[in-house]
């Protein structure tokens, strides 16, 4: 076992404190990585906060980890001394269910070992990137290509694949109407991916406060929810809609702007219960859907996707002893993209 330093939530809404924490060994298949760079999502809160049921503490959050490996074991093949590499939500699977098998390791029905806020197949709870290395099986790390800097990198690791996967799978590119809903750590990556496929990208955000920021990372168009007129002018419009709020919504509203056979796609996980006239999806054919991050080999395919159009996302780094702030801003929507904690600051 090694000891590392790492700050943790000692109970459910208690401000994170600085500890530390044991690492396993390094197993024959296993990666020591030295993390650099912790992105801070929204579903860290809500674990942090039990906003999504019953968690356990302590509790070292973070699955956006960008670092560099500093031992493996001596079955590894994929990885070296001094690679460049990321881990994301989730280190383990049952690698044998017909979605593990698929690369679907995200759907996994024997269930996935999530990267914190979990128990791993050793028994142990797992904990996350708020910490200074992290021991992981190769088969769970990817490799962060050389053009993209590993702060930027790092939240790619959840914001870039939980946008990523579903709008490759519901086919964004050229020729297809895309709305980002939400203009926060998920969605600013939304608008970078959708434009880099090749779609025509609406931002559906409540004000135009970030209207200069949208049109720069790539919107086409960008529209405040809260003014009547955007539902009048742009129902029937588009073929995909990915919802990155995380807060309930009028889903009755959104549904009306979609073409027939269009989608309403949730990466945005409401801590309540919405509610649903089922004519709003009857009348048009439309799909009312969800998606949870992507598989290990999506995961490397967004990477070098992202590194190929030269972006990352956009972020504000801080240090470990502004992780409750940053919380804070988070929740009222305050960081232009993603908070990115230094590690080294630990």
């Amino acid at each position: 076992m090694t000891t590392v330093a790492a700050y943790a939530a000692p109970a459910s809404k208690a401000p994170l404190e600085r500890t530390t924490i044991e690492r396993r060994e390094v197993g024959e298949f296993d990666v020591l990585i030295d993390i650099k760079f912790a992105g801070i999502c929204h579903s860290d809160i809500h674990q942090a906060r039990e906003g999504w049921g019953e968690a356990t503490f302590p509790m070292v959050p973070g699955h956006e980890i960008a670092g560099i490996v500093s031992e493996v074991g001596p079955g590894v093949t994929k990885y070296q001394v001094g690679d460049r590499v990321g881990v994301g939500c989730l280190v383990d699977s049952c690698r044998e269910c017909e979605n593990c098998k698929a690369g679907l390791e995200q759907y996994c029905t024997g269930g996935n070992v999530g990267t914190y806020n979990s128990v791993g197949k050793d028994g142990e709870v797992t904990y996350g990137g708020y910490s200074e290395k992290i021991v992981v099986d190769e088969n769970f790390v990817v490799r962060i290509p050389d053009g993209l800097s590993l702060d930027v990198a790092a939240p790619l690791l959840c914001a870039g694949i939980t946008t990523y996967s579903p709008l490759r799978h519901w086919n964004a590119g050229p020729g297809k109407k895309v709305a980002i809903l939400g203009m926060g750590g998920l969605g600013h990556m939304g608008v970078k991916i959708a434009h880099a496929l090749g779609a025509e990208v609406t931002v559906l955000s409540q004000s135009l406060r970030k209207q200069e920021d949208g049109l720069k990372l790539g919107a086409d168009h960008y529209y405040a929810t809260s003014d009547e007129n955007t539902f009048k002018e742009l129902q029937g419009t588009f073929d995909l809609i990915l919802s990155t709020v995380s807060a309930p919504l009028n889903l009755d509203r959104f549904l009306s702007l979609l073409k027939t056979d269009g989608a309403f796609v949730n990466v945005g996980a409401p801590e309540e219960p919405v509610a649903l006239n089922l004519f709003s999806v009857i009348g048009g054919r439309k799909t009312l859907a969800g998606s949870g991050i992507g598989g290990i080999q999506e995961t490397q395919e967004m990477l070098d996707f992202c590194a190929e159009h030269g972006f990352g996302a956009e972020i504000e780094l801080i240090s470990a002893d502004q992780i409750n702030e940053a919380y804070e801003r988070v929740l009222s929507s305050d960081v232009r993209y993603r908070f990115v904690i230094d590690t080294a600051t630990i």
